[in-house]
């Protein structure tokens, strides 16, 4: 029998699980740089917590939950999104006192048709700010997702962001928007129609209803005079910090935790399921829905296979400084001694383990990865060894004591 991955879930071997690797580096270089401390919460949450933190009514809940019971008879979920799990977190740690700001990396679980950029398991890594209602909060967070992708190659990015204001602002834009969608009923499909008095917001974000919901009411018709200030003072912001964006005046969230400002980063040269690479928003009510006390808060989530997709291929970097090629059967234990030594030195470095001729060795070297050989041979007494450039065939003599350095460099 032969067994295979389960259907909408990736193996990512090398080379390609270098491209990973790097991701991950350089979101945790500049977390670390904007203050966010890592936060690691359980693949696996209580069922209510996510369906009282994103909604009922919402497709994410209705349709796209791995669900189970357990041995105790509890119904658990895999993580969908883990917004909720970090507020859930929080709260259970006794709450925020003054502002927190937490970063997570890691899997997740939506049951989704699979196609290019949508997988049943996929990766996100997030930040999130909470206990801070001013608007340089929202400002940061969606600066630190453009640099993020600026920072990995992503090219061409245009943030889209919007308002969605507070919640009297949302029930009077969902009463018009309510009667716009009884106007069209006749156009919408099922599930919109199904939705259209749960969750309206939801209608929008259909794709299959698009044409249907042209010249809908927007959210900004509809905001109040203090989020109206907000979302000024946080375009304000992203100008100074010199952030490309564009409004646009369309953009919900499906999601029930949202409100005032949400956005998205759209690669404009990215054509996948789903164009967006991450996006996120300000949820100033989810502590509370979640039992907490009142905590105005706001984060991103970037989603990596997508995000990595949309960057295409880059230049491969070696994945080893060095492969150490032992020329003379009675010089192996020098070899395995300059092996441990280059490694030491935060070089990295292979070498075949038994005995191989060098031919073998050298093709070993090149599978590896490697960006030279370093050949231990009969220069070794004279404290040299021979160096070769496996990209460019360059041979190069080395003194030992000076390889270190050469390698880096």
């Amino acid at each position: 029998m032969t067994y295979r991955a389960p259907k909408g879930t990736d193996d990512i071997l090398p080379p390609d699980s270098a491209d990973w690797l790097e991701a991950e580096r350089v979101f945790f270089d500049l977390a670390e740089r904007y203050g966010y401390g890592l936060v690691l919460t359980p693949l696996f949450e209580s069922t209510e917590l996510f369906s009282r933190g994103i909604g009922e009514d919402t497709e994410v809940v209705e349709k796209q939950m791995y669900t189970f019971t357990d041995k105790g008879g509890r119904s658990v979920t895999l993580r969908p999104e883990a917004t909720a799990s970090v507020v859930r977190a929080l709260i259970q740690s006794g709450g925020v006192i003054g502002t927190f700001k937490g970063c997570y990396w890691g899997p997740m679980f939506r049951y989704e048709r699979p196609q290019k950029g949508r997988r049943r398991q996929f990766s996100q890594a997030g930040i999130e700010y909470l206990g801070e209602e001013a608007p340089g909060a929202d400002v940061e967070v969606i600066e630190f997702g453009y640099r993020y992708l600026e920072t990995l190659g992503v090219r061409d990015v245009e943030v889209q962001i919007n308002s969605i204001g507070d919640g009297a602002d949302r029930a009077a834009y969902r009463a018009d928007l309510i009667a716009f969608l009884e106007s069209r009923k006749s156009d919408l499909t099922d599930d919109a129609v199904r939705r259209m008095y749960e969750n309206p917001l939801r209608v929008l974000d259909s794709k299959a209803d698009a044409e249907a919901v042209v010249g809908a009411p927007t959210p900004a018709e509809f905001l109040s005079p203090a989020a109206a200030d907000h979302f000024s003072a946080v375009r304000d912001g992203l100008d100074a910090a010199g952030i490309p964006y564009r409004i646009s005046p369309t953009l919900v969230r499906g999601l029930d935790y949202y409100n005032r400002t949400v956005w998205e980063y759209v690669p404009l040269g990215f054509e996948a399921a789903q164009s967006s690479v991450g996006g996120g928003g300000r949820y100033d009510l989810l502590f509370e829905m979640l039992g907490g006390k009142p905590t105005p808060s706001v984060g991103l989530a970037m989603g990596l296979d997508r995000m990595l997709l949309a960057r295409g291929q880059t230049e491969t970097r070696p994945r080893l400084d060095a492969f150490v090629v032992n020329a003379d059967a009675e010089r192996a234990p020098d070899a395995r001694a300059l092996v441990r030594r280059l490694r030491a030195a935060g070089l990295r470095t292979d070498a075949v383990a038994g005995t191989r001729s060098v031919k073998a060795q050298f093709k070993a070297a090149d599978r590896a990865g490697a960006a030279y050989a370093v050949v231990v041979g009969e220069e070794w007494d004279e404290g040299r060894v021979a160096t070769r450039d496996l990209a460019t065939g360059v041979q190069t003599v080395v003194a030992v004591k000076e390889i270190e350095t050469w390698l880096k460099g």
